[in-house]
């Protein structure tokens, strides 16, 4: 009945590591009543990816979000998917994104001011409370303190209740059954809704045209004309609140314990930040000489990458690499294993963001690294996802420096929807 799913709960990144070590690129495992694939190899993945990209959907795990992001960009298909990407992507433009960089660097400074000189914190929180604040600065274009707690604690109850289901046949439970747990759930969705329809109705009635991203949702329109409805823009904004804080935050807790553990990497990094900030504080001119700061990033999402398993379902009878796929069958691409193949990237275990120095992404075949995904449905955030995430790495390590509390321990992976930390990951701050 279980198929592999118990193997998959005990431990993901190992059995889907093995399995395409020892089965090869294309490996057939069962999950539950469900037959899935594992692919292992670039190429295989661009075919579910672009090739035969309507062929698929998304996965299951996927769209059991839709209760809680209704048909956000993440979830949608088809036209209707097309017209809202269309309708956002200017948002997200380069020149876009350098506007909001000055309120990623002043969130950060407020962080740092606010830290004491050997005091230890549990850094995982620090950068959800970080990159949350930011979210609620870019998308809103306000300081979300007053809003702070109840999104935090939504968030809590809407991650417990996704990694409850994960690896279980509790996915077969419908989240209005009124379980503990589901109302539960359905209590944090409707006080994220109540927050987020009182902010799209304040600012219709004031201003539709602000900077934010919020307004600029609320200032789009389509070829006929059209803007987005409230639903629309409440599935959004959704998409935008949880998904655009979390998966940076996580970035960034990987890349303070990698660099505790790597003095090399520190030292070459607190030293590019010291060149390149000749005032004193980092400006948004400053990242594109951040290089190394920048492959930092980079090389913590390969080895880490909070995406680390894209799934898609097949509509209907297709292949991969010459093999039948049935309809049905669930397609497994994991970045995790693909980013860790030796064929593609030396010592691959290793922590080494000098890698990227010689145009390594140019030579990597397409889909060898994919932290954002890839093709049509690459992740329409990844732009401002890397730039904070570089400018926050930067103005923390120009002020601290971060050891582990205990070095000894370690900082075990735990892959539910995204790749977290299993535990909080308490650090050591030391003023620089």
């Amino acid at each position: 009945m279980l198929g592999l799913l118990p193997d998959l709960a005990r431990d993901a990144l190992g059995l889907l590591t093995r399995v395409t070590r020892d089965y090869g690129d294309l490996v057939r495992i069962r999950l539950g009543l469900t037959p899935a694939i594992v692919v292992g190899h670039p190429d295989l993945a661009g075919e579910v990816l672009v090739t035969r990209n309507h062929d698929y959907r998304k996965g299951d795990a996927a769209r059991r979000l839709g209760s809680l992001l209704g048909k956000g960009l993440l979830l949608s298909e088809g036209d209707f998917w097309l017209r809202q990407r269309r309708l956002m992507q200017p948002a997200f433009h380069r020149q876009r994104l350098a506007q909001m960089a000055d309120a990623m660097i002043d969130s950060a400074v407020d962080l740092a001011n606010g830290w004491q000189d050997n005091e230890v914190r549990a850094i995982n929180l620090e950068m959800q409370e970080l990159t949350l604040r930011i979210v609620g600065r870019t998308l809103f274009g306000t300081d979300v303190g007053e809003d702070l707690d109840r999104i935090r604690h939504a968030t809590v109850v809407l991650g417990e209740h996704f990694r409850s289901r994960l690896y279980t046949l509790l996915t077969l439970l419908p989240d209005n059954v009124p379980t503990p747990g589901n109302l539960r759930y359905q209590t944090a969705v409707r006080d994220l809704d109540a927050l987020v329809y009182r902010i799209i109705g304040e600012r219709r009635a004031t201003d539709a045209s602000s900077e934010d991203l919020l307004g600029m949702l609320l200032s789009a329109r389509d070829d006929a004309g059209q803007g987005m409805n409230d639903r629309q823009l409440r599935d959004e904004v959704m998409t935008l609140l949880l998904a655009g804080h979390d998966t940076t935050a996580l970035a960034l807790t990987w890349a303070f314990v990698l660099l505790a553990q790597s003095a090399t990497a520190r030292d070459r990094l607190e030293a590019e930040v010291e060149a390149v900030v000749t005032d004193c504080r980092l400006v948004a001119a400053d990242v594109a000489n951040l290089r190394y700061t920048d492959h930092v990033v980079t090389e913590t999402l390969r080895l880490y990458p909070t995406a680390w398993a894209i799934g898609r379902e097949a509509l209907r009878d297709t292949q991969i690499g010459g093999q039948p796929v049935r309809r049905g069958t669930t397609v497994l691409i994991v970045p995790w294993v693909m980013h860790r193949d030796p064929r593609f990237f030396d010592e691959p275990a290793a922590f080494l963001p000098e890698r990227w120095d010689n145009g390594l992404s140019e030579r990597l075949p397409r889909f060898a690294y994919l932290p954002f995904g890839g093709g049509q449905r690459v992740c329409i955030g990844s732009g401002f996802a890397q730039l904070e995430a570089t400018l926050l790495l930067a103005t923390i390590a120009q002020q601290w420096r971060l050891d582990l509390a205990n070095p000894a321990a370690e900082v075990e992976p735990w892959p539910v929807v995204t790749l977290r930390t299993k535990a909080d990951v308490p650090m050591r701050l030391h003023r620089r």
